[in-house]
């Protein structure tokens, strides 16, 4: 798959959200320290176990504007999606098991982030069926950094995040 991507365009962050506890209201914010192995800090996944599959969730504008179109509405707050990042601009499904960079940070995607069922009570009637297919990715932390509202979301080639690290030791 990795070969194909050679186009793949830069992104942008968009919005970035912060869950403190299980089912709390998100807090949104403009930057945020994440570190490796373990999430964003201020969110609840950050405090879990280190290496845990699912750090952080990342949305696409596109996305959330196809979950709207789907129930019928012009526009859909990023918080009732729960998830931590929203980007803009990026091919994200294309980029399962590859390597980002989002200012000082680096992240690997790992897994397509399904909805849960608490959507239809969140969004709306029909709010899980609308979001199947765009709930976004899942991803680890591999390299702590900050991150800010309006970084560049760039995707990283097989062998360059690589490349950077024994350069680096």
């Amino acid at each position: 798959m990795s070969r194909f991507l050679s186009n793949i365009q830069a992104g942008r962050l968009e919005w970035i959200g912060l869950r403190p506890e299980r089912q709390a209201p998100m807090r949104v914010v403009e930057q945020a320290l994440a570190i490796a192995d373990r999430g964003l800090q201020g969110d609840r996944r950050a405090v879990g176990s280190k290496g845990a599959a699912r750090q952080i969730t990342i949305i696409s504008d596109e996305f959330i504007q196809s979950i709207a179109e789907n129930l019928g509405r012009e526009f859909i707050s990023p918080d009732l999606l729960r998830r931590n990042l929203v980007v803009s601009g990026l091919k994200l499904n294309a980029l399962h098991y590859q390597y980002i960079q989002i200012g000082d940070a680096v992240f690997q995607l790992t897994a397509k982030c399904h909805p849960c069922s608490r959507m239809d009570s969140t969004i709306g009637e029909g709010g899980l069926a609308a979001m199947l297919g765009y709930g976004g990715m899942c991803a680890n932390i591999i390299e702590s950094g900050k991150i800010q509202c309006g970084d560049t979301v760039l995707y990283l080639p097989p062998g360059t995040y690589q490349d950077r690290q024994m350069i680096l030791c």
